[in-house]
């Protein structure tokens, strides 16, 4: 445990542990940060932000991994394979709801050491699972609820980076975190592909599969009828993820003024895995309800599924025992008497949902849509055969996640520059019209005898819808940061994002149920209306004449 920082003459830097508690700290004190503060937040930060990445990554593998299971022949329908996908959402969105908490009870080295180090079961899991066809469905079910735990990690990492910073470099610093993490997506489309086509790690790994259908990579098409190796779409991150829990381990701090009491580090693992735990329960009621025998009982849509889960969640953490925890949710339900709590929760399902349910997906959803062409018999009749030209989901699907995650910081310097609420209304007419135009346009490909001629304009209008809500994700956090207090803007922050996280759960299922049944231009429609709604709820709550707050 750190003390007093030693120093040695006047000019000299403090030193400061790279693993102990800091029993003091005040960002906002001009000497402490010079001195030593701005090296200690940034080592915490350039940690922070790999590690939220691999978070993303495992969270989101499945829409990469389901794709080439498809090419691989699994015996399984396309329904459940967009499950899975879908699964990984609602598992990674729930689990965001407990993980706000756990810095201010845990601490931020023990909280991101062992988040981290639960990747490695998913990761470990899902590789051994893929290399059999036999494997059955429930078990590929269970280890896309355990990868939700890289789309909770989120909600603690953020809440712990904003702790190390003054005010006037948090919004910097939270970007970083946050956008660079949201690379993870497009790392893991770039990288799962890649690292299909080698044997990386040799007998270890298991046999290589034969693709049933051509596949394909960032650098070019792949053939049926070629080796790849499925499992190390999993594997792979094993190579960052171990040494990764090394450096949040070794290279992180606790800080006491935030977390005065976290305990020995078992106790503190032992609170983490808690919530997480009450996490799991929640998804996993609600999935049982929903989803169909023989995994579930089938009893409920999705509809009044997620606020069940939600619900579950939030009575569970309330009978908790300690008064530490007790306290932190009590602060947590103040935000719910405050209507902006409501209102952005649903921009930020505009946002960030949609950016986070396109990145799900989006990759099944080509290879669905423009895997197969619609063929006129003899007859007269049509029917669905394999699109042999087909474009590959393994080459396209990245660029979509790439362009909003490059793009959020814009969103965030126009809104200073304009105003958040401004930014917000111009990307929803926006996303109103490319979700409708898309929703044409797959209409259109889903019943052409040549799908191909409308890959692009397919491509380009969801690259456009990645975009807008990239930006949007800068103009929602900005003005959320405005409307709230410092007491409740983080709380509000986690529970936005958590709501909204679950975008990953109903864009799978619902275009995926719509593909399904021949008609996948009522997916985007829908969204279409919904991005009309949150349109005018901006409006009505921050831009018309006599609004609550102007254009924060």
């Amino acid at each position: 445990m750190v003390t007093h920082p030693a120093s040695r003459g006047k000019d000299r830097s403090t030193i400061v542990a790279a693993n102990k508690d800091i029993e003091r700290w005040d960002p906002e004190d001009e000497k402490q940060w010079e001195s030593f503060g701005k090296r200690v937040a940034n080592r915490n930060l350039w940690i922070s932000i790999p590690a939220l990445l691999c978070g993303f990554v495992i969270w989101l593998m499945w829409g990469m991994i389901t794709v080439q299971m498809r090419n691989l022949g699994f015996p399984f329908e396309d329904t459940e394979l967009f499950t899975l996908t879908a699964i990984a959402g609602l598992s990674g969105a729930t689990l965001r709801i407990p993980a706000s908490f756990m810095i201010r009870i845990a601490g931020g080295r023990n909280t991101i050491f062992l988040t981290t180090s639960l990747l490695i079961i998913p990761a470990l899991g899902t590789g051994l699972a893929l290399q059999s066809q036999e494997t059955p469905l429930w078990v590929f079910q269970a280890l896309a609820l355990l990868s939700g735990i890289g789309g909770g990690n989120f909600a603690c990492s953020m809440s712990n980076i904003s702790t190390f910073f003054p005010k006037r470099q948090q919004g910097l610093a939270l970007g970083l975190n946050a956008g660079l993490g949201n690379f993870g997506v497009t790392t893991m489309q770039i990288v799962i592909p890649l690292a299909m086509t080698v044997g990386i790690f040799g007998a270890l790994a298991g046999d290589p599969m034969v693709l049933e259908r051509a596949s394909g990579t960032l650098i070019g098409r792949i053939e049926a009828g070629t080796e790849t190796f499925i499992q190390n779409a999993a594997f792979v991150w094993l190579l960052l993820l171990v040494p990764l829990a090394f450096a949040t381990w070794f290279g992180m701090n606790n800080l006491r003024t935030i977390t005065p009491n976290p305990g020995t580090p078992f106790a503190a693992f032992g609170k983490i895995l808690a919530l997480y735990g009450i996490g799991f329960i929640a998804a996993a009621i609600g999935l049982y309800l929903f989803l169909p025998p023989p995994v579930g009982l089938g009893l409920l849509n999705m509809w009044i599924t997620l606020p069940l889960i939600i619900l579950i969640t939030l009575g569970l953490m309330r009978l908790m025992p300690g008064e530490e925890i007790r306290h932190n949710i009590k602060k947590q339900f103040a935000i719910f008497r405050n209507k902006h709590t409501w209102s952005m929760t649903v921009l930020y399902i505009l946002t960030f949902g949609s950016f986070i349910g396109f990145s799900a997906a989006l990759p099944l959803s080509i290879e669905v849509i423009f895997g197969s062409l619609m063929e006129t018999l003899p007859d007269g009749t049509t029917q669905r055969v394999e699109n042999p030209n087909a474009p590959s989901a393994l080459t396209f699907a990245w660029m979509g996640p790439f362009v909003g995650a490059l793009i959020r910081p814009v969103g965030g310097w126009l809104s200073d520059k304009v105003g958040g609420s401004i930014v917000t209304q111009a990307i929803s007419v926006v996303m109103v019209i490319a979700s409708a135009a898309v929703g044409w346009v797959m209409m259109m490909a889903y019943n052409s005898p040549d799908p191909n001629t409308w890959f692009w304009p397919f491509l380009l209008l969801f690259i456009v819808l990645f975009a807008a809500s990239g930006i949007g994700n800068g103009s929602t956090f900005r003005t959320v940061g405005v409307i709230f207090d410092q007491h409740q803007k983080g709380p509000v922050l986690g529970w936005t994002s958590a709501v909204a996280a679950y975008g990953a759960f109903i864009a799978p299922r619902v275009m995926g149920e719509q593909i399904e049944a021949g008609t996948p231009e009522l997916s985007m429609y829908g969204f279409a209306i919904f991005y009309a709604l949150c349109l005018i709820l901006n409006w009505w709550f921050y831009l018309r004449k006599n609004a609550y707050i102007k254009n924060p």
